[in-house]
């Protein structure tokens, strides 16, 4: 393959324009990206798929996120868990501890806009990588750095994964565990790729700024402060009141307008009425239980809330009886009975809505094949700047020496 060199328009050399940019408003922002795991690399998979160019730094044993393959017993074909957070980039691989390795870090650095690491601040700090031994010499640089805890206080450098400060150390856990039960268990990388979309977001805002002080700066996000962000309806009550919302048992939820419902094959349904009096006679009417409209123990949502183990026990009863197919058609005649299905991963992958909303991309499988491959897109569209994934994610190493052969090119 013949790779043509290019120069920028003041005639400096730029590796990244040694390749064909990507689509997407972000198309001709150049990232480094240094991450392991989850968090870092799904800011710039995110960066990627808003149509960034990024080259991944990886050590010579890898990202360790390369071990989910394992991980799944390797009896996949493939590695999705790191398909999804790093396709379309790039991958060189750099032993940091050594000298010219670390330089070469410096010059793809030195011509990026944006450097994205979720390496704790002690280790960036002896490589020379941290934010403060690179903010004069590249002072147009966007600096993202994402942590487990934030970069200040006791536990600034301790390590962290997202179960841990996103979900349990944040208190969300805990307010997810309903009464005399043990706290549920997370799904994989919840609290990173919600880490990650927030990173991606401040860089997006910084370089905004860059455009107007012509100036770089550092962003900074963490698991921790993702998790009491992602809380912060109780949280915010807490603090300003010192209430607790409290957690809900569905057996006796404070109104069974909120709830959810197990029918007769076993599937369930969640009623979503926020508003309890407006709700509450579809919901009634839905469940063919009108009489209880007029029951006076039920007449309002206080007298709903005091009563909730019988009522919900009845709506239980009703809806035992009834399949998907009773409520979908029953609730076609009541506007106000806002309900969903809870989809398993099955149900979700047949729901008509989940394609039609955008939620699957198609990534090439190679740059000469018409061959695609199906993954979970990135949640944000753009009319005007749409952006396309461009490749699946890098082999270790896999462009290495076509990065350096780039550099070396531009070498005076």
């Amino acid at each position: 393959m013949c790779v043509h060199f290019r120069f920028d328009e003041g005639g400096q050399y730029c590796p990244w324009m040694a390749h064909e940019p990507g689509s997407g408003p972000l198309s001709g922002i150049n990232v480094v990206e240094l991450g392991v795991w989850i968090a870092g690399p799904a800011a710039g998979g995110i960066l990627a798929d808003w149509g960034a160019d990024v080259i991944k730094i990886e050590p010579p044993e890898g990202d360790p996120s390369r071990l989910f393959h394992a991980m799944l017993g390797a009896l996949l074909p493939s590695n999705p868990i790191f398909e999804l957070d790093n396709r379309s980039k790039r991958s060189i691989m750099l032993d940091l501890q050594q000298s010219a390795d670390l330089e070469t870090a410096l010059k793809l650095i030195d011509q990026a806009d944006v450097f994205v690491t979720n390496i704790r601040t002690a280790a960036l700090e002896r490589l020379g990588l941290d934010y403060e031994s690179l903010a004069d010499r590249f002072p147009k640089l966007i600096y993202a750095h994402i942590t487990g805890f934030g970069r200040e206080g006791p536990d600034a450098n301790r390590p962290a994964f997202d179960i841990a400060a996103f979900w349990s150390r944040s208190g969300m856990a805990d307010l997810l565990t309903a009464p005399d039960q043990t706290p549920p268990f997370q799904r994989g990388g919840m609290g990173d790729h919600n880490t990650g979309l927030a990173a991606a977001g401040a860089v997006s805002a910084a370089l905004f700024e860059r455009t107007k002080s012509g100036r770089g700066q550092l962003v900074s996000t963490s698991l921790f402060r993702e998790g009491t962000y992602t809380i912060g309806f109780d949280l915010n009550t807490k603090l300003m009141w010192g209430v607790d919302i409290g957690n809900n048992d569905r057996r006796v939820a404070s109104s069974p307008t909120t709830n959810n419902y197990r029918l007769r094959d076993g599937k369930r349904i969640w009623v979503v009425g926020i508003d309890p009096e407006r709700h509450w006679p579809s919901l009634c009417r839905v469940a063919g239980r009108s009489d209880l409209i007029e029951d006076q123990r039920f007449a309002s949502p206080s007298l709903r809330r005091d009563n909730a183990g019988d009522l919900i026990a009845m709506l239980d009863a009703a809806f035992a009886d009834m399949s998907m197919t009773d409520v979908q058609a029953l609730a076609e005649q009541e506007p106000d009975f806002f309900w969903v299905p809870v989809n398993s991963l099955d149900d979700l992958l047949v729901d008509p809505q989940f394609e039609a909303s955008g939620a699957l991309v198609e990534v090439p499988d190679g740059p000469d094949s018409a061959a695609t491959t199906t993954m979970v897109a990135t949640p944000v569209d753009y009319s005007r700047t749409p952006a396309k994934p461009r490749s699946l994610a890098p082999e270790l190493g896999e462009h290495s020496d076509e990065i350096r052969a780039e550099l070396a090119n531009g070498q005076p």
